[in-house]
């Protein structure tokens, strides 16, 4: 298995998509002296990365060409395969050997089914979905679950590096995506009973920061009472991880779920509750403003 290429350290990234999670890849990669070239859709997240000292592209083939390491984070499944197939293909050609490290939470049959396609034709494909807010990625607290060759983690070892403090390599490709749906199906659910748990404390006439302290050193502590319990407590639902993004990968999990004919009946509560928000024009919240649902289901005994 050969070593990490020494070049990773100093070759430019490029990210397309530059919301929450690239900006944030963005910004860990210029911190660790990795030159970064990006594109987004929107020209105002590009100008974005060239205030915090990236190098913002006009296409993805222009910035395809100048990089060995790709990251993609956009937001579905087909965003992913359009911009794969449709832009990074046929601008490389079939013997670019670019390493593509797909960051995006995904469909994993799909992923695999797309990666059975481009590999062939010369992209290196890694499968690598990640657990962690893009707060929590910012501080280095993110985790990779990485589907794909053992040999190409690494020899991309020193972007990988500069991006997350920890990984694991979870099999095959689609199989970091499997992981990740798995994780985030305990994640939600624990951030669906904090919000009720602080609802409900609330309710009985506690306050709710004092509680959210309680239950940190109690035996229901869970990271989301770091994350997520000081926003829920605050109203503060600036995004981190957005409701629709949240609903999105639910739904990943439901159909997941529904193809290997296991019932996942606490799944849809979360999802009902965020369906609700989405409805009350909260899609672009973040996802702790489940408890603004909970408080609507609330009635006066």
């Amino acid at each position: 298995m050969p070593a990490h290429d020494p070049a990773m350290s100093t070759s430019p990234v490029a990210i397309i998509g530059l919301g929450l999670m690239g900006e944030v890849y963005a910004r860990r990669l210029l911190d660790a002296g990795i030159p970064v070239t990006g594109f987004d859709i929107d020209p105002a997240r590009r100008a974005r990365l060239a205030e915090i000292g990236g190098h913002p592209a006009s296409t993805i083939a222009e910035l395809a060409k100048s990089a060995r390491c790709i990251v993609i984070a956009v937001f579905s499944t087909a965003q992913v395969e359009d911009v794969i197939e449709n832009h990074l293909l046929p601008a490389l050609g079939d013997t670019s050997n670019k390493i593509v490290l797909c960051m995006s939470t995904c469909d994993p049959d799909q992923v695999a089914a797309l990666a059975a396609r481009v590999v062939p034709r010369g992209i290196r494909y890694l499968d690598v979905p990640v657990s962690g807010t893009s707060d929590q990625v910012r501080r280095g607290d993110g985790v990779a679950l990485i589907g794909g060759d053992p040999a190409v983690i690494k020899e991309v070892a020193p972007v990988l590096d500069a991006l997350f403090a920890r990984r694991f390599h979870v099999g095959k490709i689609g199989d970091g995506g499997r992981a990740k749906l798995a994780v985030n199906l305990i994640l939600g659910l624990n951030r669906l009973a904090l919000a009720e748990g602080l609802v409900f404390a609330e309710k009985l006439g506690l306050d709710p920061a004092a509680f959210l302290e309680v239950a940190r050193g109690s035996a229901s502590y869970s990271q989301v009472m770091e994350t997520k319990g000081p926003k829920m407590v605050r109203g503060d639902f600036s995004p981190e991880g957005r409701v629709k993004q949240t609903l999105k990968d639910a739904l990943l999990m439901l159909n997941q779920g529904s193809a290997i004919g296991q019932p996942l009946r606490a799944l849809q509560v979360h999802i009902d509750t965020l369906e609700a928000c989405v409805k009350a024009g909260e899609a672009e919240l973040d996802n702790s403003a489940i408890i603004k649902e909970v408080r609507r289901r609330g009635v006066k005994p």
